[in-house]
């Protein structure tokens, strides 16, 4: 086992000090941008090995959360561009077992807590978040959940920050026009 030299040991401690307290919001933002816990835990693990890979050419001191988000989007739309371009591919023996389990279950779950929980509007609010184009939900899930700036969302996006405003009024009015059916049903407008 080789022993790690001196600026080896900083760089890990400062990579440490700077990225592992942003752990949570990236993995935050993974999941809303993937949608499924697995990919999501991928995805920032793909992130951490990128940043610790290319930790030298951070500037310390400066906006490490920034710096994180602008790595994992890249990431996600690179991988994204890489699985569009594969045919879809299914493992039978993998689908296999659960194919003939639902096969034999026809009814209805009676239990309360599933039933409350599914008329939860973080459930509809979550998928309409995910039925907004990849482009507009990034904006809004950096701007409106995260609480970033502008400014920081065209550093991150590396896009000018009128594509920002422009992507989130659009993502904002797509997301408005998702829930609207939500509100109706539930009695939150007069319409």
């Amino acid at each position: 086992m080789s022993q790690l030299t001196r600026d080896e040991k900083q760089k890990q401690k400062d990579f440490d000090e700077e990225i592992i307290p942003h752990m949570d919001a990236l993995y935050n933002f993974a999941l809303r941008l993937t949608t499924d816990p697995n990919d999501a835990e991928d995805l920032v693990q793909d992130t951490i090995v990128k940043a610790y890979r290319f930790f030298s050419s951070y500037e310390k001191g400066t906006n490490a959360k920034a710096w994180m988000f602008r790595i994992l989007k890249n990431s996600f739309i690179n991988n994204y561009r890489k699985t569009s371009k594969k045919p879809s591919q299914v493992d039978y023996d993998e689908v296999s077992p659960y194919y003939e389990s639902i096969r034999a279950e026809r009814t209805e779950t009676s239990d309360l807590e599933s039933l409350m929980f599914r008329e939860m509007m973080d459930d509809d609010l979550s998928n309409a978040l995910t039925r907004l184009p990849e482009d507009f939900r990034t904006v809004v899930l950096l701007c409106d959940v995260e609480g970033y700036t502008y400014e920081e969302i065209a550093n991150m996006l590396d896009v000018p920050i009128g594509t920002i405003r422009s992507r989130l009024h659009r993502g904002r009015n797509l997301l408005k026009t998702e829930l609207l059916e939500y509100a109706k049903k539930r009695g939150f407008t007069g319409d």
